[in-house]
């Protein structure tokens, strides 16, 4: 069971902001920080960039400070005897770098948000947000390396993967970073072992099985909502990816929801 005794997200302050507890809380805290900050690590101050997470077990030594005109953090304190929290391989004290801090960020403010207001399943929400960011950290504290692109490389992938239809090209996207081409080309495959245009092809692809599933639009039309100007390139593309002609997919799909209303009969 978890007790939360507060949640704050995009908390401000000031510079000469210093958190200093030298026996710590009786319970845990957990800080993601959102500006650069110095953190008491191993007997020393060191100072970290933004977009990293810190976990203190309850009665371990806090110390955190301003190292800018504005430090904005979120946090959360609370008391928990949940394997997950207690036993969490994550390191204690020691600030990493996240892996996808807006998705964190969010998952801050949902916890706020059932803070806040009292609700028929305030507990159980809770649990499972405490838990999906408990994840998330853990995915995050096995990465190594985490360069100053990689922040503009998840926003950008997001945005692939949202909003495949887009007319996404390598220069357009290479210009959103103010890098060039080649060098995206470059740091994107190394960071998500596929090329840019790669996972927007295989993004559209994906897209286009949903249409083909559930929908009634003709092949032309999904073509066209898929980012495609060319209905034969979408079709060899989709034919080169699935192994069968949209048509052919959209057949097999049929098939198999009439089998499972069969079974079901």
């Amino acid at each position: 069971m978890n007790t939360i005794f507060y949640v704050e997200h995009d908390a401000v302050h000031h510079s000469g902001f210093v958190f200093d507890v030298p026996e710590g809380h009786d319970c845990w805290l957990l800080v993601i920080t959102k500006t650069a900050a110095q953190f008491w690590v191993d007997g020393e101050l060191k100072e970290y960039p933004p977009h990293h997470a810190v976990l203190y077990a309850p009665h371990q030594k806090i110390y955190y400070r301003a190292c800018a005109e504005q430090y904005v953090n979120d946090w959360i304190r609370l008391h928990s005897d949940e394997p997950y929290i207690t036993e969490s391989r994550l390191p204690r004290g020691k600030p990493f770098p996240l892996d996808d801090p807006e998705y964190c960020h969010k998952l801050f403010q949902l916890l706020v948000e059932e803070h806040s207001f009292k609700k028929d399943y305030q507990e159980a929400s809770m649990d499972f947000l405490l838990r999906t960011l408990f994840n998330k950290l853990l995915e995050s504290c096995v990465l190594e390396n985490i360069g100053p692109q990689h922040y503009p490389l998840m926003k950008l992938r997001t945005a692939i993967h949202n909003n495949p239809g887009h007319p996404w090209t390598v220069a357009a996207m290479a210009k959103t970073m103010s890098i060039s081409p080649g060098y995206l080309q470059l740091i994107y495959k190394k960071c998500f072992g596929v090329s840019c245009m790669d996972d927007v092809i295989h993004s559209r692809i994906r897209l286009a099985k949903e249409y083909l599933r559930h929908y009634l639009y003709s092949v032309a039309e999904i073509a066209d909502r898929c980012g495609y100007r060319n209905v034969e390139h979408f079709c060899r593309q989709f034919k080169q990816i699935t192994g069968v002609s949209p048509k052919r997919f959209k057949q097999q799909s049929v098939n198999v929801l009439t089998d499972r209303a069969n079974l079901d009969q």
